[in-house]
């Protein structure tokens, strides 16, 4: 397991978000262990995004950080204080759902204010400070507004500027985009990320969407059965996976059939030299694991592989080539160069010189 280290000096850390350490937690329903052992470190103003599988822990583990969720064993701190047994109420925490959760008889400013009313700010303070939020979430003008008088990104915002408007030193989202449609999701993105890192609140942020987890998060955990798999930044993650499973998970990968020499593989025909390949011998056979970028083609008149698709995505189109019966790899190339081939052409793959560093030695799959 690859946990990796809360990165200590990020920019918005001064700000006031606390630093968050979740130790060695279990908890089980029955038969199934929800977190396994899970330990996790946030730093004071870091934002870590939770990736994985339904059922794999995530929300959980969040909802532990919350309290609303108690742990079998384990300790949740927070900047060195043991929260464990903590009601949720006096945690200092702000939490946004995938589901809004507004007060359907409350005002849009009513709704950002009533974390405050509940801590006994005063009235015109109240007011002042809900309109701030509201107006930090581009909706100033909707302050009179209805929850059913807003659509869904509109409401979501609302959810976010009241988690905001209590100052947590932590910020709780759980799938809070995924109810909303592909441009909203977008916009909202970018929204959380530049709110975050004004305010400097610490977030775990909880999601099934990769590509939301690496383009907003500072570090991305991907978890698997309770436990983590990996944490790291974005670019590392993707670059140098630690296990198999990462690799497939985050990202697309082509799992190709291979064997070890003396100084890395061979794969797709060729030698694969300076890869890392453990403790395994010579010999040996194992899987290769290439993003598409990390290969290349050429046409050839007689090549081992048909090109069977094109995937135009912008700058680069995305290839199939089947190899074999059983063997299909998906290869990126220079979209003026895809034009060229067409499908039904023979090509040759092979492993691009300049990418080891995205490449993974795995055991062979039977």
């Amino acid at each position: 397991m690859h946990t990796g280290t809360a990165q200590a000096g990020t920019s918005a850390a001064a700000a006031g978000g606390a630093a968050v350490l979740l130790r060695d937690l279990r908890r089980t329903f029955g038969a199934t262990r929800a977190l396994d052992g899970l330990t996790l470190e946030l730093a004071a103003g870091e934002l870590v995004a939770l990736l994985g599988p339904s059922g794999c822990g995530k929300t959980t583990a969040l909802r532990a950080l919350a309290g609303m969720e108690t742990v079998d064993s384990g300790e949740i701190l927070v900047d060195g204080r043991d929260i464990t047994g903590v009601p949720t109420r006096r945690r200092d925490m702000g939490m946004v759902f995938q589901s809004y959760s507004l007060f359907p008889n409350l005002s849009a400013a009513d709704n950002v204010a009533f974390g405050l009313r509940v801590r006994g700010r005063r009235g015109a303070a109240r007011g002042a400070r809900a309109l701030e939020l509201l107006d930090m979430v581009g909706l100033a003008d909707h302050a009179a507004k209805y929850p059913h008088q807003m659509s869904g990104g509109q409401q979501q915002r609302v959810a976010l500027a009241r988690a905001l408007a209590i100052e947590p030193r932590v910020l709780l989202l759980d799938e809070p985009l995924s109810a909303l449609d592909a441009k909203v999701r977008l916009q909202l993105r970018g929204q959380i990320r530049l709110l975050q890192t004004r305010l400097g609140t610490t977030t775990l942020f909880v999601t099934h969407d990769q590509e939301e987890a690496l383009s907003m998060a500072d570090r991305v955990g991907v978890m698997r059965a309770g436990r983590l798999e990996q944490i790291a930044a974005p670019n590392e993650l993707y670059d140098r996976p630690a296990t198999d499973f990462v690799a497939e998970f985050v990202g697309t990968t082509n799992r190709l059939p291979a064997t070890v020499t003396a100084d890395g593989v061979t794969a797709l025909g060729g030698p694969v030299p300076g890869v890392e390949t453990g403790a395994r011998g010579a010999g040996t056979a194992v899987d290769l694991l290439a993003r598409p970028e990390s290969l290349e083609l050429r046409a050839v008149d007689h090549g081992p592989g048909i090109v069977t698709v094109k995937t135009f995505l912008g700058a680069t189109t995305r290839v199939g080539v089947l190899l074999d019966e059983d063997l299909s790899v998906l290869v990126d190339v220079a979209s003026p160069v895809a034009a060229e081939l067409t499908v039904g052409q023979s090509v040759e793959v092979s492993v691009a010189p300049d990418s080891r560093r995205r490449l993974l030695v795995a055991d062979r799959r039977p």
